[in-house]
C-alpha cells in the first residue's frame, strides 16, 4: 500500500501539531505508523510486538477526548514505541528471551505511563537482544534486527529495534534503555539522536531492583528537539524510583543552539582506543564546526582504556547473574550463550571483589571529572568502528593487532560508570569504505552531571552545522 513518507518522517512535534490543529486525527497517524511497520518489518525486523487493535482503540478514544474538550498534551495522538524490556500493561513482556515468552505485564512502567500521560499512543514493542545484553540486536526469540542503511549489518544494540523503528519512519520517537551504550550505540550506527540522561533523570522501575547504578531510559529520535521533547515528557521525579532526580529541568520549547564561549574537551581515542580513520575525521570535523560556531575546543586525554571497559564488563556480569542467573537451571538450552557467559562471570565475582570495583570506578570518575573541570562537555566518538553483521552467527572475530591500542567497537560503556553524566550521540558523518557506504558515524557529547539541557544544546548546534549529515533519510 502507498504510505505518505513525508508524514512518516515528520518530527514528533510536527505530528502532534497536526493533531492539535485538526489537520489529521490520532487514528490517521496510527494507521500510517501501522502501514509503515508492515512495509519495513519483513526487511528490518525491528518490532517484537505490534499492538494494532489496541493502538487503534486508543486513537479512537483520543479523538473522542478532543471532541469533548480535552487539552492535548505535547505528544497527543503521536504513535511511539517502547523497547520490549519495558512493561506495557496487559501486553507481552518478553525481554528478548524464551524464558519470558509467556509473560504479560500487569502494569505500565513509569516511562510508558509518562509517554501516555503526554498523549502518546504505544503501537508496539521493539526488539532487543536477550536481557538487553549486547550491542547486536539478535535474540533467540526474534532473530536479527537489521540496519536501515545496510540490512546486512546490525543497527547496534541493545535498543536496535527502537533505533531502526525511528530511522525507518515507523515512529518518530522510541524508548530505549542504556546500561553500557544501548541507546547511544544504535543511535550512532543508525544515524539517530540517542540520549543517556544522567541516572535518575527519567525514573526507572523496569528492573527487579531499584538501586542499580548504571541503568537509564533514553530516547531514540531523528532530531535533538524530539529527544528534548521526550525528556520533557518523561523526566521525574517519581516515587517509584528512589534514585529519581528531584529537580526537573526546564525543557519547554525547542533546544537552544548557541555555543559561543562554551568550552569543550576533544578526545578522539579517549586515551587508548583504536578508532577507524573515517570516525576520527568525522568527529574532528564536527569539533571544528563547533569552533566555527564560537566554541572553544581543546584537546584532552581522559586516559581511559581496556581496564576501565573490563571494570564495566564485571559490573555487567554481576547485573546478569543477579537478575537472571536463577533462570539457568531450567532454561540454559534456550538462552543466548553470551548471556550464559556473562552470568558465569558474575557468579565468579565475590561480594568483596564487587565492592572493590567501586574503588576503580572512583578513579574513572576522577579522570572524567578532570577533563570536564572548567568545561561544558567532552567530545569523542560514540563508536570506534563501523557496525558488524546483523546476525551473531555471521560475525567474524579477528585477533586484534598487537599495536598497544584497545580494539573495541563501542566507546560508551565507560560513561555508564559515571552515571550522573549525560551522554548524547548525534550524527556527524558517513562511512565511505567498501561494505559500509552510507552507514552513519556518531559524535558522543558527555556533559556535566545532570546537565542534559547542555548536551542537547551542543547536539543542536552540531545539527545546524552539519545539515547534510543530520537531515538524511535512508534509502527505501
Amino acid at each position: 500500500m502507498s504510505v505518505d513518507l513525508d508524514r512518516c518522517f515528520a518530527s514528533a512535534a510536527d505530528q502532534a501539531a497536526l493533531v492539535a490543529s485538526g489537520e489529521c486525527s490520532p487514528l490517521d497517524l496510527v494507521e500510517l505508523a501501522l502501514a509503515r511497520i508492515e512495509q519495513v518489518q519483513p526487511r528490518l525486523n525491528c518490532f517484537a510486538h505490534v499492538w494494532a487493535a489496541e493502538a487503534r482503540a486508543e486513537a479512537r478514544a483520543a479523538t473522542e477526548a478532543l471532541v469533548h474538550g480535552a487539552v492535548p498534551g505535547p505528544l497527543f495522538g503521536v504513535p511511539v514505541a517502547v523497547k520490549e524490556t519495558t512493561q506495557v500493561a496487559g501486553r507481552r513482556f518478553t525481554v528478548g528471551s524464551r524464558t519470558h515468552q509467556d509473560v504479560v505485564a500487569d502494569h505500565d512502567a513509569y516511562v510508558t505511563e509518562a509517554l501516555r500521560r503526554a498523549g502518546a499512543i504505544v503501537v508496539g514493542a521493539t526488539t532487543s537482544p536477550e536481557f538487553a545484553h549486547t550491542l547486536q540486536t539478535d535474540s533467540p526469540m526474534w532473530g536479527a534486527t537489521r540496519n536501515v542503511w545496510n540490512p546486512s549489518l546490525t543497527p547496534g544494540g541493545s535498543s536496535g529495534g527502537s533505533a531502526t523503528a525511528v530511522a525507518s519512519g515507523c515512529v518518530a520517537l522510541a524508548e530505549g534503555s542504556d546500561m553500557g551504550g544501548s541507546v547511544r550505540i544504535p543511535a550512532a550506527w543508525s544515524g539517530m539522536v540517542g540520549l543517556k540522561p544522567g541516572i535518575g533523570r527519567i525514573p526507572m522501575d523496569v528492573l527487579p531492583g531499584l538501586f542499580d547504578s548504571i541503568s537509564h531510559h533514553g530516547p531514540l529520535a531523528r532530531s535533538v528537539d524530539d529527544a528534548r521533547l521526550f525528556l520533557r515528557c518523561t523526566q521525574g521525579p517519581d516515587e517509584r524510583d528512589i534514585l529519581s532526580v528531584t529537580t526537573p529541568l526546564d525543557l519547554d520549547g525547542p533546544s537552544p543552539s548557541d555555543v559561543r564561549g562554551m568550552r569543550f574537551g576533544l578526545s578522539v581515542d579517549l586515551g587508548n582506543w583504536w578508532v577507524h580513520p573515517e570516525v576520527a575525521a568525522a568527529v574532528t570535523a564536527a569539533a571544528t564546526a563547533l569552533e566555527a560556531a564560537g566554541a572553544i575546543v581543546e584537546p584532552v586525554d581522559p586516559q581511559l582504556g581496556e581496564a576501565d571497559e573490563f571494570l564495566w564488563i564485571q559490573l555487567w556480569g554481576v547485573f546478569m547473574s543477579g537478575y537472571f542467573g536463577h533462570l539457568v537451571d531450567e532454561y540454559a538450552d534456550v538462552m543466548d550463550p553470551d548471556v550464559l557467559k556473562l552470568i558465569e562471570l558474575g557468579n565468579s565475582i565475590s561480594a568483596t571483589d564487587y565492592k572493590r570495583l567501586e574503588i576503580q570506578r572512583t578513579d574513572v570518575w576522577r579522570r572524567v571529572s578532570g577533563v570536564l573541570a572548567g568545561r561544558d562537555a567532552l567530545l569523542c566518538p560514540t563508536m570506534a568502528t563501523p557496525p558488524p553483521s546483523a546476525a551473531k552467527a555471521d560475525r567474524t572475530r579477528q585477533r586484534p593487532p598487537d599495536d598497544g591500542r584497545y580494539h573495541a567497537e563501542d566507546m560508551t560503556g565507560v560513561f555508564n560508570l559515571v552515571a550522573p553524566c549525560p551522554a548524547l550521540s548525534v550524527p556527524c558523518g558517513v562511512h565511505t569504505d567498501a561494505g559500509y557506504e552510507g552507514v552513519p558515524i556518531g559524535l558522543q557529547i558527555v556533559g556535566q552531571r545532570w546537565r542534559e539541557d547542555t548536551v542537547l544544546r551542543i547536539g543542536r548546534a552540531v545539527e545546524l552545522a552539519l545539515p547534510a549529515v543530520t537531515g538524511r533519510r535512508p534509502p527505501e
